[in-house]
């Protein structure tokens, strides 16, 4: 099965050695770069050529200083307010000052004067100019000079910073990350003050040329990790990014298996105690979810909330997800396997009750298990795709009306309906979707196991996930670490979450730089016995 995947995926690859990701790209300029003409005339017929049937494209005629020259930009992508008090405030005083910009140095002087406040770039080519104002800055050429200056004047309208929708706490910052890269950077710096903390920023897609950035902390996250990043994101060949999720398909260690091989998360302390742990974080422009690498199997199972409320109850409530999981993945093979094989194996009066609501049903158990998971599963997408207005009422009101229907009509029983409705609960446990979704893939799976060889397939089924797990790593980390290799420092953090002060190592998995994290040697109790 592997080879077929493997010649499946080798006929579908193309020559892409020449598809680099640079903004030299963006214009297709046979000839090489082409440097700005010193012809203000033609730099304007070039220009109205390049961005031709772009109603949001601005080109002006102005004075700079004594000069005659050009103003670009697009009303769409720059704040217009900026460009009105910035830069034509500033044309305006180098007109009325007579400033002379008739040479290179004049002109960069000019820009430094004038603009110092600003983010300024000279640039020397055409496709420099299409980039720049494509980016939202404003561009600035002038007659007799083969060069421009280019002014950020980028527009800040961006969606406020709200509550998470995906991940929601009771207790913790109630923050999420947005669609601007800026605004997520500053929510990660605002939580850990730190010069070590980097953010390495690289550009992929041909023709989107989106913003990536690395996020860790130098003297913490281990080099290996860090440049096995920053190679699989150089390495990425593509013609668009617009999510972080094209990013997690382009990176992921294995592409065929249902499990996420990067947790995705739109909560900044998430994020921020991840960088903290070792991990690096991939942030994506023009995405609210950010990444992070590796992952492993348990950190699907923890939540922020679990280190903002006492031990205890963090511990019963991570153990209760695991039984979730559980329930969510096998419970109907479980239903299956009992009801269609193993008779015996079910106490007499239970048997007898499910039997006599079975008894009009015209469908084999396991047919009438996948009308009823079918049926859930349509509801369940159609309440996420529709108008949030009437979306939850549809999806709840449908399941209730189709499932009494369903059980008055005899097409199914009563205990089935349980059986579904308990594993959906199960389901919208996991904090996070895509693993929930990996569990709803391999559900079916299962139930087809069970099917053929009764509780035996349920149990073969479940040691082929195991072995699965064992087999696949994240950035060269052990998916099923520090369970699979044990680890017995990392325990204290996995199945329960024991006292901070007792958590005083980073987990050895992800072999970091600096091994200690919390300095607290003993709990306050201890500290207080210790000074009596």
């Amino acid at each position: 099965m592997k080879k077929v995947f493997k010649q499946i995926i080798s006929s579908m690859k193309v020559d892409d050695t020449n598809n680099k990701t640079t903004p030299e790209d963006l214009v297709e300029d046979h000839n090489g770069f082409i440097p700005i003409s010193a012809s203000l005339k033609k730099s304007e017929n070039e220009f109205n050529q390049t961005f031709d049937k772009n109603y949001d494209f601005y080109l002006e005629k102005i004075f700079v200083g004594k000069q005659q020259g050009l103003l670009l930009y697009l009303t769409s992508m720059v704040d217009l307010t900026t460009v009105a008090e910035t830069i034509r405030t500033a044309l305006a005083n180098a007109y009325r000052e007579k400033k002379d910009v008739s040479t290179s140095t004049d002109f960069v002087n000019f820009g430094k004067e004038y603009f110092s406040s600003n983010d300024t770039v000279t640039i020397q080519y055409n496709h420099e100019v299409s980039w720049y104002v494509l980016s939202g800055y404003t561009v600035i050429l002038v007659d007799g000079q083969s060069q421009g200056i280019a002014i950020s004047t980028v527009t800040t309208e961006n969606r406020a910073i709200a509550q998470s929708k995906t991940q929601t706490i009771i207790r913790g910052p109630q923050d999420s990350f947005t669609e601007a890269k800026g605004t997520n950077v500053s929510l990660i710096r605002r939580r850990i003050k730190n010069p070590h903390l980097k953010f390495e920023q690289f550009t992929v897609g041909k023709d989107t040329q989106t913003s990536v950035c690395l996020a860790y902390l130098d003297n913490v996250a281990s080099e290996d990790i860090v440049v096995e990043a920053r190679k699989r994101v150089k390495e990425i060949k593509s013609s668009a990014i617009f999510d972080s999720g094209n990013i997690e398909e382009f990176i992921s260690d294995r592409v065929i298996t249902p499990f996420p091989m990067l947790y995705h998360t739109d909560r900044p302390d998430t994020v921020s105690s991840n960088i903290i742990e070792g991990k690096v974080a991939i942030i994506v422009d023009g995405s609210p979810y950010v990444l992070l690498a590796p992952v492993v199997f348990t950190d699907f199972f923890q939540v922020s909330e679990d280190y903002y409320q006492g031990f205890m109850m963090a511990s019963m409530l991570r153990l209760l997800r695991y039984l979730a999981f559980l329930l969510a993945l096998l419970l109907p093979s479980i239903y299956i396997g009992l009801t269609t094989f193993h008779h015996q194996l079910i106490p007499t009066g239970l048997i007898v009750s499910i039997q006599a609501q079975r008894e009009g049903v015209p469908f084999p158990a396991v047919v009438e298990l996948l009308i009823m998971e079918v049926t859930f599963e349509i509801l369940r997408e159609a309440g996420v795709r529709m108008p949030r207005v009437v979306g939850q009422t549809v999806s709840i009101v449908g399941a209730l009306v189709i499932g009494q229907a369903a059980v008055e009509a005899g097409i199914v029983s009563h205990f089935l309906v349980i059986i579904v409705a308990l594993t959906a609960m199960a389901g919208f446990v996991s904090p996070v979707y895509s693993f929930a979704n990996a569990t709803r893939l391999l559900r079916f799976a299962l139930i087809f196991f069970t099917a053929a060889l009764g509780l035996f397939g349920t149990l073969t089924g479940f040691l082929m996930i195991i072995a699965h797990l064992a087999s696949i790593r994240s950035f060269g980390v052990p998916y099923l670490a520090p369970m699979g290799p044990f680890i017995l420092e990392d325990q204290k953090d996995v199945f329960v979450r024991l006292p901070i002060q007792l958590m005083k190592r980073r987990p050895n998995y992800l072999h970091p730089k600096k091994d200690v994290k919390e300095a607290n040697k003993s709990l306050p109790s201890q500290k207080k016995e210790e000074s009596t």
